[in-house]
């Protein structure tokens, strides 16, 4: 990621093709689910809990993003500060990590909950559900913080969301700990949403009558795609990227990977949409039946 001169013009109307629908359509669909959760459900459950915090995620997220495309039009420079900047900057990945990390909390939730129901009560809490979300938000405003002051000394105040710095990218825990992250939330969630599925079919294979099981299953799979389109190819640009910039891999790479990375990282920011408009219509359907 370099300075916003060398971003393609074809690249930067993809950018703003992708963003400014998910800023307005991710806004809308988030603010949905909140109402639904706040005055349509009377009851407060762990899902519920799970669901709230992943949706305040995204919605701080998606603040972020005007101030990306008019950092996208501005050129080489960067005319809001540069402490103004690493606040956003700091907003954006910490909100996306912890959307990550909020999503395998809720997949986990759901594999308790179906396979192992007489254990649940004991292991799931709305106070139990409280604290693990706590733990997050604690974990990735706490971890990212030397990090990203780095970035900040690197930038030199010139640019947001470009600019950073060879120096930054042979910072190794700064690519790892992400692609950790990612691989293993992966992972956790792949696993769970086929046990829960297989459980599911065997359940629905008994009782046929019930459309429960087929309409859980379609949501289960459309969360586990959903979390793979948006972030997969973002953390392979990025460690491909890693890669060409420590000599790794060739250098005449270096152009391709970074438009790869500029357009998977648009893709990454679509979650923010397919989460609360997914869950909008779960809780819908549950105050239906």
């Amino acid at each position: 990621m370099e300075n916003t001169s060398s971003i393609i013009p074809s690249v930067q109307i993809f950018q703003m093709t992708i963003y400014i629908p998910t800023f307005i359509f991710g806004l809308l669909f988030n603010l949905l689910a909140l109402w639904m959760i706040f005055f349509r459900i009377r009851k407060w459950t762990e899902a519920t809990t799970y669901v709230t915090t992943l949706i305040m995620f995204d919605s701080l997220l998606l603040l972020t993003l005007p101030f990306k495309m008019r950092a996208y039009k501005m050129g080489t420079e960067w005319n809001l500060g540069s402490t103004f900047c690493i606040f956003l900057e700091s907003l954006y990945f910490i909100n996306m990590y912890g959307s990550i990390l909020i999503s395998v909390c809720i997949c986990m939730d759901r594999y308790i909950a179906i396979q192992y129901p007489f254990h649940s009560v004991n292991l799931r809490s709305p106070k139990r559900a409280a604290l693990v979300c706590c733990l997050v938000c604690i974990i990735v405003c706490g971890v990212p913080s030397g990090f990203l002051y780095q970035m900040k000394a690197t930038n030199k105040g010139t640019q947001c969301f470009y600019g950073f710095s060879i120096e930054m990218w042979m910072n190794v825990p700064l690519i790892v700990i992400p692609e950790v992250v990612f691989v293993c939330s992966a992972i956790m969630i792949t696993f769970c949403t086929a046990h829960i599925t297989f459980t599911l079919k065997k359940k629905t294979n008994l009782d046929p009558a019930t459309p429960l099981g087929n309409k859980s299953m379609k949501i289960l799979l459309a969360n586990l795609f959903s979390f793979l389109f948006s972030f997969a190819p973002f953390h392979l640009s990025l460690l491909l990227y890693f890669l060409v910039q420590n000599g790794i891999l060739p250098n005449d790479t270096n152009g391709p990977l970074r438009v790869f990375l500029q357009l998977s990282l648009c893709l990454a920011n679509i979650n923010c949409c397919l989460d609360s408009l997914c869950y909008y219509f779960v809780f819908k359907d549950s105050l239906r039946s």
